[in-house]
């Protein structure tokens, strides 16, 4: 890649903002219009692809500007911070959208994107990272492949990235919609999967960088979590087998001060995004540790690569979650996802020093 991660990250960022500026001249016209406009719908396509880039580049920053001891604060800080702005994003500036008029929304997000990209060129800290000399041929993509794969403990930590949300995150996308079908009410729900479960994911991010921040090892950590992630999860099964044997709807549906059932099926939701939180963290502390060990020239590859198959791990399960439902059952499904969760607890046995 030719340039600093700092003129990337303050590039991507400006960029960012540019589109929103062209966004906020080309309003989606006629309120009955089937579809977006193929100028807007290209457009959002540009900023996705410029908030995949920024990503990208925030990453490498991180990765060269931390030490060791400071990879689990700054973890924490990047992950709270992207979570809040997520629910900013998509709470108070939907919030704003009657007050706000289309361009006036977009020209707003602009000067926010322009005013970033200025504040990232101009930092201190970035400032003083030391520039990588140009190279003078890039290497072929099968090279840097086998370079980046040669970095110490990277198989292990590509392997484990992509299996430790497997049963997590399919656990996350059908226990609500089991407990809409017992007959929760779908406001309750939406509050406790929504903003209960924003908050419970903020709590876990805090609690593991605080935890790392006190010199707790990486790894005995890691295997804590996992280890009551599971038997959160353990619980969330037991309560689907319970439903089903009781074959009894959650009614009243606003019922949750007076039905012990629906407050521990929404507890243990809350609660497993809280240990999914908590997981984040910690994982991607030892992401970037592993980061860390590659040459400052292929570091942002190296950590592109593991971040690419974390959100693809994520991804997998999330997406094939009701298909699973649909053709194995909610009972089999759910020990499915138990025995998945219990794998990166096992996986963690053959993990390598680098990851200590």
């Amino acid at each position: 890649v030719q340039g600093s991660a700092r003129a990337w990250l303050t590039r991507s960022t400006a960029g960012l903002g540019l589109v929103c500026g062209l966004l906020a001249g080309l309003p989606p016209h006629g309120a009955g219009q089937a579809g977006l406009p193929a100028a807007v719908a290209g457009l959002l396509l540009l900023l996705n692809l410029g908030a995949a880039m920024q990503d990208v580049a925030l990453d490498a920053l991180a990765v060269q500007l931390l030490e060791p001891a400071e990879l689990g604060p700054g973890n924490t800080v990047q992950v709270v911070a992207y979570k809040l702005g997520a629910a900013l994003a998509g709470g108070a500036l939907l919030a704003l959208l009657p007050t706000l008029s289309w361009p006036q929304l977009f020209l707003l997000l602009a000067a926010t994107y322009w005013l970033a990209a200025a504040l990232a060129w101009a930092a201190p800290a970035l400032r003083r990272l030391p520039q990588q000399p140009p190279s003078g041929q890039r290497p072929h993509t099968a090279h840097l492949l086998r370079d980046v794969l040669a970095v110490p403990g990277t198989l292990w930590t590509a392997g484990f990235v992509l299996t430790y949300k497997l049963g997590e995150q399919g656990a996350n996308s059908l226990f609500p919609l089991l407990l809409l079908d017992h007959g929760i009410s779908a406001p309750e729900l939406g509050l406790w999967n929504g903003v209960g479960a924003v908050v419970c994911s903020i709590a876990g991010s805090s609690l593991g960088g605080t935890l790392l921040a006190k010199h707790w090892e990486l790894l005995p950590l890691l295997r804590s979590v996992l280890r009551f992630r599971l038997g959160g999860l353990a619980c969330q099964t037991a309560l689907v087998f319970h439903l089903d044997t009781l074959g009894a709807s959650m009614d009243p549906p606003g019922a949750l001060l007076t039905s012990a059932l629906p407050g521990s099926a929404l507890l243990s939701l809350c609660l497993q995004h809280f240990l999914g939180g908590l997981v984040t963290t910690v994982t991607f502390t030892g992401m970037m540790r592993c980061s860390q060990l590659a040459p400052r020239a292929l570091q942002a590859t190296h950590y592109s690569l593991l971040a690419t198959l974390e959100l693809l791990g994520k991804l997998l399960l999330g997406t094939l979650a009701g298909g699973l439902a649909d053709g194995l059952g909610p009972h089999p499904c759910f020990v499915l996802l138990l025995i998945l969760s219990a794998l990166p607890v096992l996986y963690l046995g053959l993990a390598p020093s680098t990851f200590l």
